[in-house]
């Protein structure tokens, strides 16, 4: 079969979707789809983190920490696996070294 989509998804994105036997857990069009969005919302976030360092001065990793707690929450749209890629892409896109990534702790509601 023919697939003339000229995006290239990258092996660290594919890790996202994929099992411990290396199937996709989703299908390639989905995967896809998502990439793109992620890749989107890390080059939109670069122009709000240099904002933010450059205004509040807390440090590169600080910043990084803070845009992966905001992506880890329900409201984001994008689960936790994605929300570490779209913060480690956005470390790269900067140029910033990626601090370790720990998605906060979901508390069941009272």
């Amino acid at each position: 079969m023919y697939d003339d989509n000229q995006i290239h998804v990258p092996p660290s994105f594919m890790a996202v979707y994929t099992d411990a036997r290396g199937r996709l857990t989703e299908k390639a069009d989905g995967v896809r789809t998502r990439y793109e969005l992620c890749e989107d919302l890390a080059g939109h976030l670069v122009e709000q983190a240099q904002t933010l360092y450059h205004l509040q001065a807390p440090s590169e990793a600080e910043i990084l920490r803070r845009i992966h707690a905001g992506l880890c929450t329900a409201e984001s749209g994008v689960p936790v696996a994605e929300a570490t890629w779209i913060t480690i892409r956005l470390a790269e896109l900067l140029n910033w070294p990626c601090p370790e990534l720990v998605a906060p702790e979901v508390r069941p509601a009272s």
